[in-house]
């Protein structure tokens, strides 16, 4: 078992990756307000390539992104999210 401080360490590291995350969205959210789904989408998998190309950004990472998202969408977007990220882990 963990002691406290290591425990304590450990989640508010995962807090800061969620906050992190929760600011990339709102970020991007904010970004492509008023945009088409298709901007917003090849807008999305460009910067995914990007990251994946570069080494920042793992298929662990956009799990994680997308556990985080699910919860606030509807399941017609739930279906498309799958597939743009189903996409996005074979680069």
């Amino acid at each position: 078992m963990q002691d406290f401080n290591s425990y304590s360490k450990n989640n508010n590291k995962t807090i800061n990756e969620q906050q992190n995350l929760l600011n990339l969205v709102s970020k991007l959210a904010k970004q492509y307000d008023g945009k088409s789904k298709n901007e917003l989408y090849r807008a999305i998998y460009e910067e995914a390539k990007k990251g994946k190309e570069q080494g920042t950004l793992t298929n662990s990472d956009i799990d994680k992104f997308v556990n985080m998202l699910t919860p606030f969408i509807d399941d017609k977007m739930k279906k498309t999210l799958y597939k743009v990220v189903e996409e996005i882990k074979k680069i």
